[in-house]
């Protein structure tokens, strides 16, 4: 029942990023910015051809290369790990989820669409495929923190 669940969650999560991704490629011109939460952060329409910060641009064999290892690992660890702490599924889940939302855009379109600039800082703009990404490698950080303090529950 956990991994019918499990593999449930990772699909809604991916639906959402592309719905999101969609929304903005169908409402905002390429490089507009439009405010959204003045203040906090606003919504532009960006295509990153590259990683993080746009580097290693144009690298589509590089990052599927990596993608289907990271996929691959954090799925094995799930299944191995499907009755275990759900800290540590949900950072799976999440790196998962982000990985193939990225994924699925790389192999659509040559590049990842980008959405989310932060109006308070000078931040890389990113997608919510980035968020689930780097929320789950701090969640997955959390429970190997707890597991290796022995309070993983």
């Amino acid at each position: 029942m956990r991994k019918i669940l499990f593999s449930g969650l990772v699909l809604v999560l991916i639906f959402l990023d592309q719905l999101s991704k969609f929304w903005i490629v169908a409402h905002i011109p390429l490089g507009e910015v439009k405010p959204f939460l003045p203040g906090v952060f606003s919504l532009t329409y960006l295509q990153n051809r590259g990683a993080a910060f746009s580097i290693l641009q144009d690298q589509q064999w590089f990052f599927t290369i990596v993608t289907f290892i990271v996929v691959g690992v954090a799925a094995h660890y799930a299944n191995k790990m499907i009755k275990g702490s759900l800290w540590f599924l949900t950072g799976l889940l999440l790196i998962i989820a982000g990985g193939l939302g990225n994924f699925i855009d790389r192999v659509r379109l040559g590049y990842v669409v980008d959405m989310v600039h932060l109006d308070f800082m000078n931040f890389a703009i990113f997608n919510v495929a980035d968020s689930y990404l780097t929320v789950g490698v701090i969640v997955l950080m959390i429970a190997l923190w707890k597991e290796e303090d022995g309070s993983n529950r």
